[in-house]
């Protein structure tokens, strides 16, 4: 059984923007290190690296398909340029009010990894959101709490890390222990 890294997108991976939208690569900007250490998690660990985001009403006339899938399309194809491959994406496109399963913290598109075949205790999630840290508990992961200027640091998480060098640090020296 291998554990996972579910890993939210916007403001983890990427930062996030104002408007809480990136519709452009102009608008596209990587968190500081996180492709390294990314890279380094990958190479270092057994994880499993699964992408999971809410996309405020993709293919509406709020966000359309056309604006959204270029930028997805382009990070990822960044991600596997430096050997970053996500062994899946999930990605949810309702609105918080529409209270679907699938939308964060909801587990409805991850009860595949549900099912007893996946190291869930060993695994986390990662996130900027209280939301990631729910989804977490949902899960039976531990949650990374990524702060920034978008999040509060007031949850239960295992860790609030700001930069990625120490989610990293953390995931080795917890791998670690657990060999």
């Amino acid at each position: 059984m291998r554990p996972i890294l579910f890993i939210d997108r916007d403001g983890t991976i990427i930062q996030e923007t104002d408007d809480e939208k990136i519709e452009t690569i102009e608008k596209l900007d990587f968190l500081p290190e996180a492709l390294y250490y990314l890279k380094k998690l990958k190479d270092e660990t057994d994880f499993l690296f699964v992408m999971v985001t809410n996309q405020d009403g993709l293919g509406t006339d709020v966000f359309p398909d056309h604006e959204f899938w270029p930028v997805h399309n382009f990070i990822m194809r960044l991600l596997e340029t430096e050997g970053i491959h996500f062994d899946a994406v999930h990605i949810d496109e309702h609105f918080e009010n529409d209270n679907h399963p699938n939308r964060k913290p909801g587990t409805g598109m991850l009860t595949s990894y549900m099912k007893g075949d996946y190291d869930l205790e060993n695994s986390y999630v990662i996130g900027d959101r209280s939301t990631d840290v729910q989804l977490a508990n949902n899960l039976g992961c531990k949650a990374i709490y990524l702060t920034s200027a978008y999040s509060a640091a007031d949850t239960d998480a295992d860790l609030k890390p700001k930069s990625w060098k120490q989610i990293y640090e953390f995931i080795i020296a917890s791998n670690n222990k657990a060999d």
